[in-house]
């Protein structure tokens, strides 16, 4: 062996995870810094360095290119609201806490195994939040589970994780014949889950202080009034005030209903809904936010129906009306604001006070707050005019597409039925042949736009794996598995198990410290170096490499989940120490005496 190039290597894989761990440097431009010195280098050492050729290779990993395409299917479900449906009826009313924590982490563990948990948690999150804050449960006690057991459920998977995608296509690179099927991992991650989510309910209170949220809400928020219609094909006709959601909506209230010019001032939980209602709600814009997402639900002004462009490619903006504004002394309808500014208003802020009558009857002054639906080009046009003193988009407002839905949901169940006949009939990256159609369906049929698409691609996640995957090939180039691998060997005696624990341990200490996809890519090659130097089924070797770097559960550097919930839950990095430690090792135990039974040495 050559002693430089492989000092070199283990040298930058050193300074990339305590540049990744100590100084908090990002993970993709760590691992693209290290990747390009070993690039540098190998230009001049071509035997042992590492080629261009070779350290670009994870760019066009199979595997790669799947998670990016998976981003786009899961945009598609995200912008539909295809799942969100069924978070809330599946959540329905809790008990208690330790109820509510069922509730949140069974359908994240459900539906992580076929979403990729990191869309799952993101879905998630905001309908729990809300969820929470009607029952008075601290989010504390449930964000983090919820995050684990999301986690917990894409070990089920292939594609339940970007990094088991990753792993899978290089280990049929190295042996053709030895690639995971679809639901092959289901006989040890199934009972990770199990064991996993009964660990977490059992003892998350326990263990976990109760945190407050990082952030709070104002305490004099701007409220709007906001006039909402029931569509006469909406599934909340028939349905009580309660069954539909409406009574304790986070921020809001329903304050009346008009029901063909009749007022109904007090309503009651009972009240049944009845099609073209028209609800009065009074509340933050954030809420104002996720009303216009209730399926069945929709503005109440006709002023939206008449603007330019497809629905699908608005959104909420808030603009303050300025002393320069033109039609100070006409109504809003007198003048023409929709055909001037191809902006529809829906709901208008004065000082806090709610104002009567019609929005087309009110006569603006300045300092209103204008809550308004258009297109991104009212913000370029208007940002710098006269007319409002400021103009800001809120955030996540563009319409749910609830119309495609079932689309959507066809498309996922088509994609997860095909991924499993590809990999049963042994066709390789089945992952990647599944979700290219998906991912153009979703765009054909207009679940998400090729726009939303590109921004919906985390491109951190893709740069993290593919330089990883370089890094890796640095190792094989320089030798530098090789030299770890017979290092481990020698010091777990060459036995099969104490090797399956010391893969299992590394990934699971690198994973928590330098990220998921860092450390499998980083150990691949470990794992791969040491079934050829023992002579055994790298399999083996590969699902506790799988079930170490899927396992991040003590810090929350280690997965995009973990830091998620960090700030929203108001955590600290000890509370992942307390419930993650203890996680670790019941997988870690579960994955060593189920393996070996399942893919034999």
């Amino acid at each position: 062996m050559e002693w430089f190039p492989i000092a070199l290597t283990l040298g930058v894989i050193v300074a990339v995870i305590v540049a990744i761990m100590h100084y908090r440097f990002p993970a993709d431009i760590s691992l693209l810094g290290g990747l390009t010195l070993l690039l540098v280098y190998g230009a001049f050492d071509k035997e042992h360095g590492l080629s261009v050729t070779q350290g670009l290779s994870g760019f066009a990993n199979p595997g790669v290119l799947t998670v990016a395409v998976l981003f786009v299917v899961a945009d598609g479900l995200q912008r539909t609201g295809a799942f969100a449906w069924l978070g809330m009826r599946l959540l329905g009313t809790p008990k208690g806490t330790t109820s509510a924590q069922l509730r949140t982490m069974v359908p994240a563990a459900l539906l992580s195994p076929f979403l990729n948990n990191t869309p799952v948690v993101a879905l998630m999150m905001p309908i729990i939040s809300d969820w929470s804050r009607k029952h008075r449960i601290s989010v504390s006690h449930l964000f983090m589970p919820l995050s684990f057991a999301a986690i917990l459920g894409g070990m089920c998977t292939l594609i339940g994780t970007s990094t088991t995608i990753v792993v899978n296509s290089k280990l049929v690179e190295h042996n053709p014949d030895s690639g995971l099927t679809m639901f092959e991992l289901a006989w040890v991650g199934v009972p990770c889950m199990v064991v996993g989510i009964g660990f977490l309910t059992l003892f998350t209170r326990r263990l976990l202080p109760e945190r407050q949220p990082a952030f709070t809400a104002n305490d004099d928020p701007r409220e709007y009034t906001v006039e909402m219609e029931v569509d006469p094909s909406s599934p909340l006709v028939g349905n009580t005030i309660e069954e539909a959601g409406l009574r304790h909506l986070p921020g809001m209230y329903l304050m009346e209903i008009d029901r063909d010019g009749h007022v109904l001032p007090a309503v009651s939980s009972d009240s049944l809904l009845r099609a073209n209602d028209h609800l009065v709600f009074v509340g933050v814009v954030e809420s104002v936010v996720d009303l216009q997402k209730i399926p069945g639900l929709k503005p109440a002004t006709d002023q939206l129906f008449k603007l330019d462009g497809p629905r699908s490619q608005r959104c909420l903006m808030e603009a303050v009306v300025s002393g320069s504004y033109p039609f100070l002394r006409m109504t809003i309808r007198e003048s023409k604001f929709r055909s001037h500014y191809n902006a529809a208003i829906i709901a208008v802020n004065r000082d806090g006070i709610r104002l009567p009558g019609r929005i087309g009857d009110i006569r603006l002054q300045p300092g209103d707050t204008l809550l308004l639906e258009s297109n991104q080009d009212f913000i370029e046009q208007q940002r710098n005019s006269r007319h409002f003193f400021l103009v800001s988009e809120v955030q996540n407002s563009a319409p749910v597409r609830h119309e495609n839905a079932w689309i959507a949901r066809l498309i996922m169940a088509g994609f997860v039925i095909a991924a499993s006949v590809f990999g049963t009939l042994g066709i390789n990256d089945a992952a990647l042949l599944a979700a290219l159609p998906a991912a153009m369906l979703m765009l054909f049929f207009r679940c998400t736009r090729a726009d939303d698409a590109r921004r919906a691609i985390d491109w951190n996640v893709i740069l993290v794996m593919a330089a990883g995957l370089g890094i890796g090939e640095a190792m094989k180039a320089s030798q530098a598995d090789r030299f770890v691998s017979e290092l481990m060997a020698t010091l777990v005696s060459n036995g099969h198990y104490p090797m399956l624990i010391a893969i299992y341990t590394l990934s699971v200490v690198l994973t928590n410290l330098i990220t998921a996809k860092a450390a499998a890519v980083l150990v691949l090659q470990i794992a791969l170096a040491s079934a050829t130097a023992m002579n055994v089924n790298a399999e083996p070797l590969i699902i506790a490499l799988i079930m170490g770097s899927a396992g991040s559960f003590a810090t929350p550097f280690g997965y995009q989940t973990n830091m998620m919930v960090y700030g929203p839950g108001g955590y600290r990095s000890s509370d992942y120490l307390r419930l993650g430690i203890p996680l670790s090792i019941i997988v870690g135990v579960i994955t060593v005496v189920i393996t070996p039974l399942v893919w034999p040495f």
